[in-house]
């Protein structure tokens, strides 16, 4: 029987590799993230308003289509890590671990002397940290899981992936403000690891999201902690830090405290031990050929 389907062309096959599609598709959501940062912040009758988290809701359902797109009619996959079935649970369960991991971080670091409640704010910058907690936890696990993540792995397996995503996000937050060394490979080891691991458990992006989302949302808001450096936000509690850098995070925030590193990473390892355990890994593509042809 004579083959009359349609054959790629030298082109297609090019803009469809891996690689390229790796450094395309970083490009376009970066982009994409930057806009729906300005368009959520830099509105000022919209500042820490209801508005402000609509606004930002609408530029990460239009990141979530968009990647979904690209997914189905560039590569061609049916492959969906954004399928609704089951989507409600995955984020749900992300949102709440992602705030527990955080309170935990914080009754740790406090039984230490390090962090202490003074009091109780009120609404603070509510509507501004729900629209950065949207946006964050929505196009940073696009770009670095949905497109990093999966094109490392497609080209050197699951273990170069979840290394080059961990130390590539962490990189990442050296520039940010109070960043140290310290503050990154904290980043790269805490959120490195759970994060992909979050997403080679399950194969799609919701639980990933949920606990980006979760963990700077409390954070940022209700123990009024600086997410990734910078200024403290008022959040719904008045709360203050004191003690070495080591136990506090110093000016980058609690997420480069050491406690935060030993405890999130350990998270992280277990929820990697039962991905691997599922066999939610792939190995070095040329060393499954290899072994498969001997």
């Amino acid at each position: 029987m004579i083959d009359t389907a349609p054959q790629d062309g030298r082109w297609s096959r090019i803009l469809r590799h891996p690689l390229v599609l790796l450094i395309g598709g970083f490009i376009a959501f970066v982009v994409l993230y930057a806009v729906g940062q300005i368009a959520a912040a830099s509105i000022k009758p919209i500042r820490n308003t209801p508005l402000q988290p609509i606004v930002a809701l609408i530029a990460a359902g239009l990141g979530l289509w968009l990647y979904k797109v690209m997914r189905r009619r560039f590569e061609r996959s049916e492959h969906d890590e954004l399928a609704l079935a089951g989507a409600g649970r995955e984020l749900s369960v992300g949102l709440l671990g992602g705030v527990a991991l955080f309170a935990g971080v914080v009754a740790v670091v406090a039984a230490l002397g390090g962090f202490g409640i003074d009091g109780l704010r009120g609404i603070g910058r509510l509507w501004a940290m729900l629209a950065m907690a949207i946006l964050s936890g929505v196009f940073e696990e696009v770009i670095f899981r949905g497109i990093v993540f999966r094109h490392v792995e497609s080209l050197a397996g699951s273990w170069a992936a979840l290394a080059v995503t961990s130390l590539f996000f962490g990189a990442v937050h050296l520039g940010n403000p109070g960043a140290t060394w310290f503050a990154a490979l904290a980043i790269a080891s805490e959120a490195g690891i759970l994060l992909g691991a979050a997403y080679m458990l399950t194969r799609r992006l919701w639980l990933a999201i949920g606990l980006h989302a979760g963990w700077n949302f409390a954070q940022g808001w209700i123990f009024s902690a600086p997410v990734s450096g910078g200024k403290a936000p008022d959040g719904l509690l008045i709360t203050h830090r004191a003690g070495p850098e080591w136990l506090t995070g110093g000016a980058f925030g609690l997420e480069a405290s050491a406690v935060a590193m030993g405890l999130v990473t350990a998270v992280g390892l277990a929820l990697l031990a039962l991905a691997i355990r599922q066999g939610r890994y792939q190995p070095v593509p040329w060393l499954a050929r290899r072994r498969a042809v001997t």
